[in-house]
């Protein structure tokens, strides 16, 4: 942890003093921590991680760690002990995860109705959901990127091949590529495939294809980052039959953004991999609202309180939204 600290310190250019005046911490203190001679608190974790744009998860589970071993050290019964500690864990994370599916399980219900509702729609009524939905969704996710393009330019382009005066190739690229993304997410839910590595890689590749070559289709140039992925496909792989879609689509979205395993495209790519979960169990392309600024803050603070129920309250009541739009657009 002390490495982590003191190498993201110098990477940002910033004292040890510089860093103790944003962070409200004392000098003595940063040093200690960078040397390994104190332990910073919990809370300052947040702070230090904030500032020097240390991942959160890494940083607090170095810090973690360093706490077992204080807490252990070499005693012979340690690894009998942690054995123990893991399974309690393990059953603590079942029961948090039964909590918050009970806590919304109203809404998930009338989800459920709102989905069987659309599935009684006829093949032309479908289609026109899907168009429309398809559409928006495109448009808000290469938004959320920061492209200026209006709903009506990436409707021109999509579905009429229409360049866009003033915008760039770039701004085009991202809509074509994103439509090409979404095509293909829906072909692997059509074929059954499950979440993989594989198509995830292909994915990114696609959604960046003509916009960046080199680091397209590829994690970041580290172990950690390989290391973290794996899990995450060993995570996915051990839940996608205990947690209800829904959650099991918003758990991703956070655990995509938390790796950060691409130099370029996390933010879609979790866009991306919380559809295609949702897809799968026949639901809705969720697009986010509008009001870009209410994801962006609830998602912070969902990793500040590192309370993940925060975004899926907030993705269930999405997908509901989208549902309801859905229906509206047939019964209208």
């Amino acid at each position: 942890m002390k490495s982590l600290l003191k190498n993201a310190r110098e990477l940002k250019g910033l004292k040890t003093r510089e860093l103790a005046q944003l962070a409200g911490i004392d000098q003595a203190l940063i040093s200690k921590f960078e040397s390994g001679t104190r332990k910073p608190t919990k809370d300052q974790i947040t702070k230090l991680s904030q500032l020097l744009e240390i991942d959160y998860e890494t940083l607090i589970v170095a810090w973690l760690k360093e706490k077992i071993l204080y807490e252990i050290g070499d005693d012979e019964f340690a690894l009998k002990a942690l054995l123990l500690a893991e399974q309690e864990i393990q059953n603590n994370k079942k029961e948090i995860n039964s909590i918050i599916a009970s806590s919304i399980k109203p809404i998930l219900d009338e989800i459920e109705i709102l989905k069987s509702k659309i599935q009684s729609f006829n093949h032309f009524e479908s289609r026109q959901i899907s168009k429309t939905l398809e559409l928006e969704f495109i448009f808000k996710s290469i938004r959320l990127n920061g492209n200026p393009l209006t709903l009506e330019e990436t409707k021109s382009i999509i579905n009429d091949g229409l360049t866009i005066q003033g915008k760039s190739i770039q701004n085009h690229l991202e809509a074509i590529n994103f439509q090409e993304a979404l095509l293909y997410i829906k072909d692997l839910s059509q074929k059954k495939t499950a979440v993989n590595e594989k198509d995830f890689l292909l994915i990114h590749n696609i959604i960046l294809k003509g916009i960046e070559s080199e680091n397209s289709g590829k994690y970041k140039n580290d172990s950690l980052t390989i290391r973290e992925m794996n899990l995450f496909f060993n995570w996915y792989e051990s839940q996608k039959n205990n947690l209800h879609p829904i959650i099991l689509a918003s758990e991703a979205h956070l655990k995509i953004l938390e790796i950060n395993p691409f130099y370029n495209g996390n933010l879609q790519m979790a866009n991306l991999i919380l559809n295609w979960i949702l897809v799968q169990y026949n639901y809705t392309f969720t697009s986010i609202e509008e009001n870009q600024n209410e994801y962006f803050s609830i998602l912070k603070e969902s990793q500040i309180l590192n309370d993940k129920s925060i975004f899926i309250n907030y993705i269930v009541r999405i997908e509901k939204e989208n549902l309801k739009r859905a229906i509206a657009l047939i019964e209208k």
